[in-house]
């Protein structure tokens, strides 16, 4: 069996290593334990969180298995890598929220039947530290200049850079040791960016335990201009339908650009190489069947396969033949049909584009699943749209054919 090292280097995934031999020797000998962290600072995970996720399946499904490390405790600080300025505070409450959030989203993605995957929240253990023993006992392995010296902090020195948040890099050095002497977890993987920070542990588990572990990180998700992705019109591409809905997710993939779609393709899915290899050489319209699979696929992942034709059916509806956005049927819809908080109801909107000739009508259709707002169907009786949306434009879907544009004007 192929070494699962050597499948994240031919997907060009890894971009460092603290030793890529002995690494590579690792996990072609041995069942390995390694975890990634998430910090929960939203109450959904987003596309940067995916590709992730897309790792630890990888690593899973070539028999190693995966920590993933909720933030729970690291959240209360904030990680500064890659900020110009400090995150806001953020309640106990609401993390532990967003940590619920999370695992459950992971729970879709990853096996989590057998102990194939072990869920930690590092509010566990470093909500309850003791701040001096914890000081005298790991602060002494760290120097303050090195410290300064890494990426993670010196693009912060000329803005400011706090001292709550130098103790990030002590407390993620600490989950590492913590995840090493309570599961034997010899890896820990993550972004790019977060090289700083895995070296740190590196370090501490040597200082303090005289063995051995190693780190690894991986690109981040860019365009060929190295753009990050996963942005839109309404902000991050969340993995949550109800911030981002399956079509627009599904959307935001079929438009790729020819240049970064294969890309896309080795980091985000486990679609063989050799299939991959087969799509680069295509070139023209054929790049077109390349973005539609990514799209599919990852549709399908994250969401289902329900919402991965519906949203099919949508987008050839909408760009294709008959249906095209141009022959699509369209209402403006009037400031005047908007509340006074920015809002107006499903139910009215389709009595306004005369899909419906009363409410009456409009609640028996939502009732039975027959109308849908962009790809995603509406459960909700009283489900309002807010302005904003309107603003880009909704496609209403009633029944399997009819189609309907309103744009708020």
């Amino acid at each position: 069996m192929i070494n699962v090292y050597d499948v994240l280097v031919e997907r060009g995934i890894v971009e460092q290593t603290t030793d890529e031999e002995k690494i590579r020797e690792l996990l072609e000998k041995e069942k390995v334990t390694f975890y990634i962290g998430f910090d929960a600072t939203a109450d959904s995970l987003h596309v940067g969180h995916f590709m992730q996720l897309a790792i630890m399946r990888l690593m899973q499904k070539a028999g190693h298995t995966p920590i993933a490390l909720i933030g729970g405790g690291t959240t209360l600080v904030g990680d500064p890598s890659g900020r110009s300025d400090m995150r806001s505070m953020m309640t106990y409450e609401t993390i532990d929220h967003n940590v619920m959030c999370f695992k459950k989203q992971m729970s879709k993605f990853l096996d989590i039947s057998d102990d194939k995957l072990i869920f930690v929240n590092n509010g566990d253990w470093l909500r309850h530290l003791n701040y001096i023993e914890f000081i005298r006992e790991y602060g002494v392995h760290f120097s303050v200049n090195r410290m300064l010296a890494a990426d993670a902090f010196k693009t912060r020195m000329e803005r400011g850079l706090s001292f709550f948040e130098l103790n990030y890099m002590v407390m993620q050095s600490y989950d590492f040791l913590h995840l090493f002497r309570e599961y034997g977890c010899q890896i820990q993987m993550g972004g790019n960016d977060q090289w700083s920070n895995i070296i740190s542990g590196v370090d501490l588990i040597r200082r303090v335990e005289r063995k051995e572990a190693f780190g690894m990180t991986f690109k981040l998700l860019t365009t060929k201009e190295g753009v990050k992705m996963g942005k839109t019109a309404k902000g991050a591409l969340w993995l949550d339908p109800e911030k981002t809905t399956p079509y627009e997710f599904y959307q935001y993939w079929r438009n790729t650009a020819d240049t970064d779609v294969v890309n896309c393709l080795k980091l985000l899915t486990d679609i063989p190489m050799d299939e991959i290899n087969r799509i680069e050489k295509l070139e023209g319209e054929e790049i077109n069947n390349a973005k539609k699979l990514l799209a599919y696929y990852l549709t399908e992942l994250v969401h289902s396969k329900e919402e991965a034709d519906n949203a099919v059916e949508l987008s050839e509806a909408l760009f294709s033949g008959a249906g095209n956005a141009e022959s699509m049927p369209e209402t403006e819809i009037s400031e005047n049909c908007i509340d006074e908080n920015g809002f107006v109801e499903v139910i009215d909107l389709l009595v306004i584009c005369g899909l419906t000739s009363s409410k009456g009508e409009g609640r028996r259709l939502i009732q039975q699943g027959g109308i849908s707002i962009d790809g995603e169907t509406v459960t909700e009786l009283f489900k309002k749209i807010s302005g904003e949306d309107l603003k880009n434009g909704i496609v209403i879907k009633k029944g399997k054919k009819v189609f309907h544009r309103a744009i708020l004007i």
